[in-house]
């Protein structure tokens, strides 16, 4: 993707929607692209409403909020209700295979994301770090290097390793993706 680019992560509070958000941002800065991010979410910490938006481009960025998601990450079932009409026509959708779509989207990347997590990692806090993986290696939006270096940088402390394999485990998954 070249130029601008509009990424959309949404699911609920307590999924890492937010810092994933940070993560990205930061990849991209590392890339040495023009970079924006800005973050929603509800009152309830855990379960509410969370998403986060980035753009990132090689120009100045004059309004940072997604208008046309040329990528939109679901985590949740009500992520995919609230945002889906914010995705391009032309955009890529991944989704959690966790998340229940309606019978009418026939496209997009249906991904066991979660189930990444707890495979790779023993539980589903890592979930979207690997979903940082997956786009990354899916859109080539920011570069391998930069995204696990990103993950690295923002792990919380005896966290980096665990981490690290979740967004190699992403990438990966990515690869399969775009094999397949």
């Amino acid at each position: 993707m070249n130029g601008r680019t509009e990424i959309k992560l949404a699911g609920v509070g307590g999924q890492g929607i937010v810092l994933a958000g940070i993560v990205l941002a930061e990849a991209a800065i590392r890339d040495g692209k023009n970079v924006a991010q800005t973050q929603s979410y509800g009152s309830a910490t855990r379960g509410g409403a969370s998403a986060s938006d980035v753009i990132i481009a090689d120009d100045d960025i004059d309004y940072p909020k997604v208008l046309h998601a040329d990528v939109l990450l679901a985590m949740s079932e009500s992520a995919f209700v609230k945002h889906a009409q914010d995705l391009d026509e032309d955009g890529t959708l991944i989704v959690d295979s966790s998340v229940e779509l309606p019978s009418d989207v026939k496209h997009g990347y249906v991904v066991p994301i979660s189930s990444l997590s707890r495979d790779t990692t023993g539980n589903d806090t890592s979930a979207s770090i690997v979903a940082l993986g997956i786009i990354a290696g899916l859109t080539g939006v920011v570069s391998r290097e930069a995204i696990v270096q990103a993950v690295e940088a923002r792990a919380p402390k005896g966290t980096k390793e665990r981490n690290r394999a979740a967004v190699l485990a992403g990438l990966r998954e990515a690869e399969r993706l775009k094999a397949s």
